[in-house]
């Protein structure tokens, strides 16, 4: 039966919509994600993802996808699976990167093109919001008139996506669905396979089709990705038991004092110490 690479690895991710031969795969998804599956975007030119920087150490920067679409703007794409520190500085960190980097030395700043940084996460960013898909642009604090819609942050969260195959009926479900489970998949499914993109996309993903150099490198890749899973699991587990263990010590001196305090005037200071491990300055402390 056929097999497909899970597309929410990096590697896979930018081996289906990163490739020149795969232009109608990241078209038909950013129309479906960035403009409610209008066909705006007739075109892209796929462009070294590589952010150089031009200041001496200044951080570098790998993304993805990096293209150019309609309007010169330019789409910078990253499939993330870690929740890691620091996340949401680094999206806009690469954002602004992106946008500052088009311009050469002395070159006018009127020539500088919109960026759009899609971001598509494997675990949720912002909780508190119901919504999958989430917008942000430069606005005024009051009154959310628009400041700037040349730098536009754009988040797909996917564990927020709940559809199953048989509820999908946009385009946008179908995209969303193909990333969450396609590596869950034996063969593509009719209502997604009469897509032609998406179509295209399942070929893409076939696992039999990488070489075998590809096949180590996703391995690997898949193995880096569980063992950093698990190695923030256990930290998490070992901060929640450290916790208990505070929360116990803490809740058995209060008890200390409260008996200190309930023998006060009954014993002596000295007694009163001895019998609740509490200190003699203290318990003159509580008198």
């Amino acid at each position: 039966m056929t097999t497909f690479i899970n597309p929410k690895t990096d590697f896979a991710f930018k081996k289906i919509f990163g490739s020149k031969k795969s232009k109608d795969i990241l078209i038909s998804f950013l129309n479906a994600i960035l403009y409610e599956e209008k066909e705006t975007i007739l075109d892209v030119e796929i462009i070294d993802p590589y952010q150089a920087p031009r200041i001496k150490g200044m951080k570098d920067s790998y993304l993805d996808v990096k293209a150019t679409i309609a309007g010169n703007k330019t789409v910078i794409i990253e499939m993330q699976v870690l929740n890691v520190l620091g996340f949401e500085k680094r999206v806009l960190y690469n954002a602004a990167k992106a946008f500052s980097i088009q311009l050469s030395v002395g070159e006018d700043y009127t020539l500088l093109n919109p960026v759009i940084a899609l971001t598509i996460t494997d675990f949720e960013m912002f909780p508190e919001q119901e919504r999958i898909i989430s917008r942000y642009r430069l606005k005024e604090k009051d009154d959310l008139t628009d400041y700037s819609d040349d730098i536009e942050l754009v988040f797909v969260e996917l564990p927020k996506f709940k559809r199953e195959l048989d509820q999908l009926e946009t385009l946008t479900d179908k995209w969303l669905y193909f990333l969450r489970s396609a590596n869950k998949l034996q063969t593509a499914p009719p209502n997604l396979d009469e897509v032609p993109a998406l179509h295209h996309a399942f070929e893409v993903a076939k696992q039999s089709k990488l070489s075998k150099k590809e096949l180590e490198l996703l391995e690997k890749r898949e193995m880096f990705l569980h063992d950093n899973r698990n190695a923030i699991l256990k930290a998490r587990q070992d901060g929640r038991a450290e916790g208990h263990a505070e929360g116990r010590a803490e809740g058995e001196r209060e008890k200390a004092i409260a008996i200190a305090r309930s023998l006060l005037g009954l014993l002596d200071i000295e007694t009163i110490s001895q019998k609740t491990g509490i200190g003699i300055a203290e318990i003159q402390a509580l008198l």
